[in-house]
């Protein structure tokens, strides 16, 4: 079974308290919640974890490195542009990794810079995007092994 490692960013913690008109009313423990629905549904596990402390989620990249994890999904959030530490991190990690952001953050006029490291990015969905994501993921993985 793929256990896929997801990533929330700073700020995270606001969702549902804070923006709800750009992100919504869902909460950070709402969306975990509906993120491991999503997986059990594709036969996958998660490992989710958030931090507002960039070396925090660097460390746990690099932990994942270790062979824990067969892919990754950030939502960068907060670390979305001026972080290239965190950058280098999820370049030199094992395994694929996705960037995920609910809402669009180029119809705000903003790039991600984490977007130039990663496999792949799913923007705009709202918290279906990480269905889109785990699933793309899931063919990834299951081609890489074929």
């Amino acid at each position: 079974m793929p256990r896929i490692l997801i990533v929330h960013g700073a700020g995270m913690d606001m969702r549902g308290k804070a923006q709800i008109d750009v992100f919504g009313p869902m909460t950070l423990p709402q969306y975990d919640e509906q993120i491991r629905q999503y997986a059990a549904e594709l036969g996958m596990e998660v490992d989710i974890f958030h931090s507002n402390i960039e070396g925090e989620v660097i460390n746990r990249f690099k932990e994942a490195h270790g062979g824990e994890v067969d892919a990754a999904i950030i939502n960068p959030a907060g670390y979305s542009i001026g972080y290239p530490a965190l950058q280098a991190a999820i370049s030199q990690v094992r395994f694929p990794t996705i960037e995920l952001h609910v809402s669009n953050p180029a119809r705000r006029g903003r790039v991600s810079e984490i977007a130039r490291v990663a496999q792949g990015t799913v923007t705009g969905y709202g918290i279906f995007g990480y269905y889109l994501a785990l699933r793309g993921l899931k063919e990834m993985l299951a081609a890489k092994q074929s």
